[in-house]
């Protein structure tokens, strides 16, 4: 299946008074990646949530973002003991050292509150679980969709460019089985142009042909292509995702490819070679965005 690892979607959901927000963008990775951005009340959800995830994605990197809001927030207040100490610990060097007189008072301490004091907003846990269950199996199939849909335009581009390379090859085998008899006549003419009214060696210019024939000769080249063709579509088809699988499948047809090349001294398949890597290249860069 084709499938892109690009998207985004964002879910509501609310229920006595809450409202959960989930936000997930994916992005291309050869791996998976997984980000979260949610408040301190679910952060113990964090791991659960991330096998949900991996069960559902198999690579990108994602970013979530979870916001819970509430119409009659409830919020939990208190100050962090030991900084407010160390900050009256630091004010009374501070005086010290610059000689002042005044008194360190509470005052003082709670300029830094931003520092010392702690504020959360704490909602009923189990409304926020449900709803936030439901925003993440809601937006992951928005996504899922999302990258469906985007997929299926890579699968269009990259099956016109696999059959213009199948086109190309199959030209280059017709040219190749024109060569053999072609360069028999070209070797022994230029052997006779050698000799001139000397007795050509028969024997030995049929062994020389059967050398040139063996080096000329792309068919195992060909019939290892087939193959290759028939598992890339196969991959294409198949309900799995195939980003990986076509990847390895494209640097085989490049190694037959480039085998084909340095056998072929002709011009004609030289410029096919050259149109088929151009397919090829394409098509990868297709595929470094596929999941």
């Amino acid at each position: 299946m084709i499938k892109s690892m690009t998207g985004f979607s964002k879910t509501e959901a609310s229920s006595d008074s809450i409202k959960v927000t989930t936000e997930i963008k994916s992005l291309n990775w050869k791996g998976l990646e997984i980000s979260f951005r949610m408040p301190k009340q679910i952060n113990h959800k964090e791991m659960e949530m991330r096998d949900f995830f991996r069960n559902n994605i198999s690579r990108g990197t994602l970013f979530i973002n979870i916001n819970i809001e509430s119409d009659n927030e409830t919020q939990k207040f208190s100050i962090n003991q030991e900084i407010a100490s160390q900050c009256y610990d630091e004010l009374t060097v501070l005086k010290k050292n610059l000689k002042i007189k005044d008194t360190i008072t509470l005052s003082h301490i709670l300029a830094f509150s931003d520092k010392i004091s702690q504020s959360e907003v704490i909602h009923k846990e189990e409304v926020v679980m449900k709803l936030l269950s439901k925003t993440i199996q809601t937006g992951i199939k928005s996504l899922e969709n999302m990258k469906l849909k985007e997929g299926q335009n890579i699968a269009k581009d990259i099956l016109r460019r696999m059959k213009n390379t199948q086109d190309f090859i199959t030209k280059i085998e017709e040219i190749s089985q024109n060569r053999v008899p072609q360069e028999r006549e070209r070797l022994r003419n230029r052997i006779a142009q050698l000799f001139e009214n000397d007795e050509i060696d028969e024997h030995r210019l049929q062994m020389e042909i059967v050398i040139l024939a063996d080096k000329l000769d792309i068919s195992e080249e060909c019939i290892r292509l087939d193959s290759h063709f028939k598992f890339f579509y196969e991959a294409v088809k198949a309900p799995e995702p195939a980003g990986r699988k076509i990847n390895f499948l494209l640097q085989e047809i490049n190694r037959e490819v480039n085998t084909i090349g340095s056998k072929s001294n002709d011009a004609l398949i030289s410029q096919y070679v050259v149109g088929i890597k151009e397919e090829l290249e394409r098509i990868r860069e297709q595929i470094q965005n596929v999941e």
